[in-house]
């Protein structure tokens, strides 16, 4: 597994575990959105439908998400 891969699968990690808190969630999806590649893009939306996730957290992923799919990923 390439070190971007690992790396986007651990910044995954991160934004869907609730025990950290809300701001490293939020950090953790930022970043995943700052890859601007295809898998983030897949990671993003699956953020966005993760039910556990509170509202803003899933409609920050949106946002991410749209910005790549803008940017032609």
């Amino acid at each position: 597994m390439s070190e971007r891969a690992n790396e986007l699968k651990k910044l995954t990690a991160i934004a869907t575990d609730l025990e950290l808190s809300a701001k490293l969630r939020t950090k953790a999806i930022e970043l995943i959105g700052s890859f601007g590649s295809h898998d983030a893009l897949l990671a993003l939306l699956e953020l966005a439908a993760n039910e556990r996730l509170i509202t803003e957290e899933r409609d920050f992923a949106l946002k991410y998400a749209r910005e790549i799919i803008k940017s032609g990923h």
